[in-house]
């Protein structure tokens, strides 16, 4: 077998934020408001930004996530003039929205699974994410197929900077040119390639091209038989 890992991004890969939660978020906020919410990046950042109180990094531990979070939504609330049961209304939006069904699986994601795990790889996700990247994918029921799971919060860098690819590398005990990794953000995939995996970008919508782009995880399956066979 030439390789013998296999590293998966999450967020667009692996899992996609689940469409209820985002209009269950907008619809409450709104309800409470009297306004109409709109998440924008911007909006998005400035909220990270006051919820960091000044701290770098942001989080550490679930336990620093926690809280984090809980300053997020409650900033998030002030920023859209919603002070009537502040505490107790952040406290709710954190408790729908933290890891409790927020991301669901994409269809293609545990027959890809079960294929590598019964055919002997090591199998890792490296995410740009907080702590509980382990733990939502607890929730998701597909965190016992990866005995790694590399956050950027956690190794101090995020992709594409080769820290996070060659710690996630370490944690498995293998080489570059031992690994595939996929991931649906194009500077992320070529950032792989670049250290020397063979690293496909992934893109549903069938938009991109090219001989690393793959529009479903079950063309990995495809291409790993080619090359045994």
């Amino acid at each position: 077998m030439k390789y013998k890992a296999i590293f998966f991004d999450r967020d667009g890969t692996l899992t996609y934020y689940n469409p209820e939660k985002i209009k269950w978020r907008d619809e409450i906020i709104e309800s409470w408001s009297g306004h109409r919410f709109d998440m924008t990046y911007e909006k998005m950042m400035h909220l990270f930004e006051a919820a960091s109180q000044g701290k770098r990094p942001w989080y550490k531990t679930l336990d620093d996530e926690k809280a984090f979070f809980k300053r997020y939504y409650r900033h998030m609330l002030d920023g859209e003039n919603v002070h009537d049961k502040a505490e107790e209304r952040a406290e709710l939006l954190f408790s729908e929205l933290w890891c409790s069904n927020d991301r669901l699986l994409f269809d293609d994601v545990i027959e890809t699974l079960d294929y590598f795990k019964q055919h002997g790889y090591k199998m890792g996700v490296i995410s740009d994410t907080s702590p509980s990247l382990e733990y939502s994918l607890q929730q998701l029921s597909i965190a016992k197929y990866f005995s790694s799971f590399t956050a950027s919060s956690l190794v101090g860098a995020g992709k594409p900077s080769p820290i996070i690819f060659n710690a996630a590398l370490s944690a498995q005990g293998v080489s570059a040119e031992q690994s595939i990794y996929v991931d649906d953000y194009k500077p992320e995939a070529d950032g792989a390639r670049a250290l020397g995996f063979t690293s496909f970008l992934i893109d549903r919508t069938c938009k991109s091209s090219g001989m690393w782009t793959v529009s479903s995880l079950s063309e990995l399956i495809n291409f790993v038989e080619s090359i045994n066979n």
